[in-house]
Order: C-alpha cells, then sequence, then structure tokens
C-alpha cells in the first residue's frame, strides 16, 4: 500500500510503498477514505512522544470502509462504514471496565502506538469496543474530523466542562478543536467567546456562533474576557495548548470557575508555571480532556443528526495522500482555517 512514513523524527517525511496490514484476532483492517492532519502529528513527527517507534506512519483521525475482520469480531463485517476515536481501548483494564477507554491503561492510539492513517490501509485493534459506525448521508472528510478534534471538544465541553445553557464560556485558539469548542458550547446556550491572533479563524467562530471574538495580539485577553462576561468565564478552554494560552484561561475565569486543558503541552511546554494563588484563592478547577469513548459518540451524533451541529463546516482544504508531508510539517504554522483533511489516495 502507499504510505507516507519518516524514519527520523523532524527529517522530511516520503510517501512510499510499505507491507499492507493484516487484522489481529480482535481487530479489523480499514481502508482509509480520509482522515485529518492534525497538530497531534506534527508532535508526533518532531519525536515529543515516547510511544513512537521509528521507522513510523503517523494519522490518527480518520474515517474509512472495513476491508478485512479478524477471526474474533463479532459486531463488524467487510463493507461497513466506520470511524473510530483516536484513543482505542483494550477493553479489559479498570478504566475501560468503568466506560472510560479514553484513559484506558494499555490503549492504542493509530499513528502513535501503531502504524496510522496516513495509508490506504489501517489495523485498529479491538474493533468490537472501538469501531463507531457512520450515520447515513455523513460524508467521510466529516466523518475524519470526528476521531480527534471534534470528539475530543465534545467530551471537553460537555462531559468535562458541563457547559449550560447562559455560562460564559471562552475557547482560547481557534484552530480546529477551538472552532468545534465554539459550536459545541454555542449549541449548548452558552455565550461564547473566541480567542486568537487569525482574523480568519475570529470570523469562523463568530459564523460557528461565538457571541464575541478577541484578537490575541491586540487585547489584555483575561481583561477583555472579564470585561465582556462581566465578572469572568464560567468554563475556559485552552484549546491550543501553550503557555500563554492555558495562563490566559485560567487567569479568565471567575470564582470557582473552570479550565478545561484540551491542547496538548508537549517538548518545551510541557511543565509551564501555573498561577496557583489565583487556583487556590478562587478555588478553580483544572480539568484535562483526552479524547472520547467510542460509546459517548452516540449522544455526539444524534446532535448532529438533529441539525444543532454541523461538524462538516469545520472541514477546510482536501487534500491529496502525497500533499501530506508539507501539510504535517507545517503544522505548527496554524495557516489553515477548520481542519485540513487527506482525501485522495
Amino acid at each position: 500500500m502507499k504510505a507516507v512514513l519518516f524514519e527520523k523524527f523532524q527529517e522530511v517525511p516520503k510517501l512510499t510503498t510499505v507491507a499492507d496490514p493484516t487484522p489481529d484476532l480482535n481487530g479489523v483492517v480499514l481502508k482509509v477514505a480520509a482522515t485529518g492532519v492534525c497538530r497531534s502529528d506534527w508532535h508526533g513527527w518532531m519525536g515529543h512522544d515516547s510511544d513512537i517507534d521509528l521507522p513510523h506512519v503517523p494519522g490518527h483521525e480518520l474515517a474509512g470502509v472495513v476491508e478485512t475482520v479478524g477471526r474474533d469480531v463479532r459486531n463488524w463485517k467487510p463493507g461497513d462504514k466506520v470511524t473510530v476515536p483516536f484513543i482505542c481501548g483494550c477493553g479489559s483494564c479498570s478504566e475501560c471496565h468503568s466506560g472510560n477507554q479514553q484513559v484506558c491503561l494499555h490503549q492504542e492510539q493509530p499513528g502513535f502506538t501503531h502504524w496510522g492513517s496516513f495509508a490506504e490501509y489501517v489495523p485498529i485493534h479491538q474493533a468490537d469496543l472501538n469501531l463507531v459506525a457512520l450515520p447515513e448521508g455523513m460524508d467521510f472528510a466529516t466523518a475524519a474530523s470526528l476521531g480527534c478534534r471534534f470528539a475530543t471538544s465534545f467530551r471537553a465541553v460537555i462531559d468535562q466542562g458541563k457547559v449550560s445553557a447562559g455560562q460564559w464560556v471562552a475557547v482560547h485558539g481557534c484552530g480546529g478543536v477551538g472552532l468545534s469548542a465554539v459550536m459545541i458550547a454555542a449549541a449548548a446556550g452558552a455565550n461564547v467567546i473566541g480567542v486568537d491572533l487569525d482574523p480568519a479563524k475570529l470570523a469562523m467562530a463568530q459564523e460557528l456562533g461565538a457571541v464575541a471574538v478577541i484578537d490575541g495580539r491586540e487585547a489584555d485577553v483575561p481583561a477583555a474576557i472579564h470585561e465582556l462576561s462581566k465578572g469572568g468565564a464560567h468554563v475556559s478552554l485552552d484549546a491550543l495548548g501553550h503557555p500563554v494560552t492555558m495562563t490566559n484561561s485560567i487567569l479568565c475565569l471567575r470564582p470557582r470557575g473552570k479550565h478545561v486543558q484540551v491542547g496538548l503541552m508537549l517538548g518545551e511546554h510541557a511543565a509551564p508555571a501555573i498561577p496557583m494563588p489565583k487556583i487556590v484563592g478562587q478555588e478553580i478547577e483544572l480539568l484535562g480532556s483526552h479524547g472520547m469513548q467510542a460509546h459517548r459518540y452516540g449522544a455526539m451524533l444524534d446532535m448532529v443528526a438533529s441539525g444543532r451541529i454541523d461538524p462538516s463546516r469545520l472541514v477546510g482544504q482536501q487534500i491529496s495522500l502525497s500533499d501530506a508531508p508539507k501539510a504535517l510539517m507545517e503544522m505548527d504554522k496554524f495557516q489553515s482555517v477548520g481542519v485540513t483533511v487527506i482525501t485522495r489516495f
């Protein structure tokens, strides 16, 4: 099969031919129809993820068609159209037994713990636990965006942040994760404030339901949010993963507010300074959000079916597999609006 592969971290990935994968007993092989290009893939290529063994094929945000199934798979057959959370549970540990596959103690992640979806085919483990059937009529590009950024934002806003109608919600960073969070929080009835440095992304945030936007280049972000919300945000998300956006997110909260860290902070940003006096003095909650379990996709897909959220609006540029190396290497430049998706193989 064709695949994008890198043999050393931070070297130019190449489009090459590698052996086709085979399913394990509980797994399947998917024919990839679409896969997103995510900043997490860039972190992997940079060498920030200790799970990656070289040589490596990246890609974790995918949708496709079941090609072959392992002997012990019961719920899926060739031809089924599916997506998959980027965190696949093992099904055996205490976290999986409690329904929290997103923090599985033995998790598999396509594109990190094994070769991923920047390829014509990708293996998925524990298929009966981890695969999600696509709704009738959902295109593959939209479905690919669900596996990481949109689903992660759904869990961050709904399950972790517990956002409710009338609350003020700040979203710091309006890339794919942030714009997803804007749409989802607005659909929940919140007053959403989007923060970014790019006027095009701020305009998109307003189109998706933000009641206000802030240009981080020109404003004291926490002060501006306190003024707009008349006291500070109830929930604030760092959707980028940077010490500045993390700090602004915490400082913009009202007493007993919730900060949700969604963006990865790796490499030189892995141990940022945290404004602890505010956290202690105002009883601020610090929450992480790491993907979403397959069994929670139903709630998200119900909102899609009802028209309350429309992830297709977040699909940006659609590119070919041969374009993927350049797109991957440029992910730290935050150039694209929406989610860049590989749809031509």
